[in-house]
This record gives structure tokens, C-alpha cells and sequence, in this order.
């Protein structure tokens, strides 16, 4: 994260009013709500997470066991049961 001197950005009016209450701190500014991303949306991750869970589904759904999905897919037991069963 950048820091910008308040000074070059702010009116000076709402600058004064910030140096009222932190006179000469650091304050975080957050970014509104509606603009976080969710986890993987910027690396792609999501995706390839999904993607492996779908597979993951059918694989089961045509009869594959659960402990050979542990194997196929370095995951433990418990992560594959609660991809097979949760709802989608």
C-alpha cells in the first residue's frame, strides 16, 4: 500500500477537520464495500477451485470412490466429503 500526503489530495477543509481528531497520524482509508473482490477473483484461483470440485462431483457421481479421489487429488477425506456434498 501507497501513502499519499493528505495535503496533496484533500480540500483544506477536510484536512483541517481530520487534523482535529489525529493530529499528524496515519489513518487507513478502506475501500467501500461494494468494491472488495472476493477470495481468487483477482488470481484466478476461484476458478481452478471450482473447476477441481466439479470434477470432483462427477468423478464420485460415476462411481469412484472417495479414497481414490484422496489420492487423484492430494486432498484429505473429510475435504473430499464436503465437496461431494454440499449443495451447489
Amino acid at each position: 500500500m501507497k501513502y499519499i500526503n493528505a495535503d496533496a489530495i484533500l480540500p483544506e477543509e477536510l484536512l483541517k477537520e481530520i487534523q482535529r481528531h489525529i493530529p499528524g497520524g496515519l489513518v487507513y482509508i478502506p475501500k467501500p464495500k461494494d468494491a472488495h473482490k472476493k477470495w481468487g477473483e483477482n488470481s484466478g484461483s476461484r476458478i481452478v477451485v471450482n473447476k477441481r470440485n466439479e470434477q470432483i462431483r462427477r468423478l464420485f457421481a460415476a462411481g469412484v470412490s472417495m479414497d481414490e479421489l484422496t489420492g487423484q487429488f492430494f486432498l484429505s477425506i473429510d475435504s473430499i466429503k464436503k465437496i461431494v456434498y454440499s449443495k451447489r
